[in-house]
């Protein structure tokens, strides 16, 4: 097989916030071993002067894994939305965890905070609660309020000492399924062939085992690549809903 040139150009999406191209390694340093490269200069990396005072809710130059990302609740209804209790339910008062959650990033509609504990939970305070006072969550009731109450269930049990149930919007295997989609996309974009990718996946061996061109690994390698390049266009938006039968 003739060799295939590659380009070693970073992936644009690298520092793009909640892309899964800042949490995976890359395939490409595998395909860069069984072709020669060519070293060109992504075009993305200039960077732009600050255009005015507005801060952003993340940096786009900086990796998703070098700074806290916080989603719209528009984009992940599981974010756990808070505002100050109303005084006629009778709430004695505030959690002491709770009462951190002013110091976030803050925006027009409120505040954006983490909370750290035996797993993190993404909250937004909105604009004009008191994090010191007794506070309660807004359900919309939608298509998303299951995942809704969910996301504050997994909060609440955090938040007492419960055992915390895992998140149910990506099983493990779908994980690993995402990060070959991811693995195999990154491939393709810097000239692999579906093969070279394969071989990288699957092996040399089960790769040699039959005509790659009728073999059920080659279909499995582009339902990979395509799926990548799905989320990477903005698919990864669905996997920040739960997936319910109609």
């Amino acid at each position: 097989m003739g060799a295939v040139t590659t380009s070693s150009t970073r992936c644009p999406w690298r520092g793009s916030p909640g892309n899964a191209c800042a949490v995976t390694n890359p395939i490409k340093g595998s395909i860069s071993r069984l072709s020669p490269q060519k070293k060109t200069r992504c075009p993305w990396r200039r960077r732009s002067r600050p255009a005015g005072g507005c801060d952003f809710p993340a940096r786009p130059g900086l990796s998703a894994l070098a700074q806290s990302i916080f989603w719209s609740p528009v984009s992940a209804p599981t974010i756990l939305t808070l505002m100050q209790a109303s005084d006629m339910l009778g709430i004695g008062g505030p959690h002491p965890l709770i009462t951190a959650l002013g110091a976030g990033l803050d925006s027009p509609e409120g505040t954006y905070a983490l909370h750290v504990g035996t797993t993190s939970i993404q909250i937004l305070l909105l604009a004009g609660s008191n994090p010191a006072a007794p506070l309660a969550a807004v359900i919309p009731i939608d298509a998303d309020t299951l995942g809704r109450i969910e996301a504050l269930t997994r909060f609440w049990r955090d938040l007492y000492g419960r055992k915390v149930p895992a998140d149910t919007r990506l099983t493990a295997q779908q994980r690993r399924r995402l990060r070959l989609m991811i693995q195999a996309a990154d491939g393709r974009m810097n000239g692999a062939s579906y093969r070279e990718i394969g071989t990288v996946i699957f092996g040399d061996t089960r790769i040699a085992a039959e005509p790659w061109k009728t073999s059920p690994l080659r279909d499995a390698v582009i339902g990979l690549v395509e799926g990548g390049l799905a989320a990477i266009s903005g698919g990864y938006l669905q996997l920040l809903r739960h997936r319910r039968k109609s």
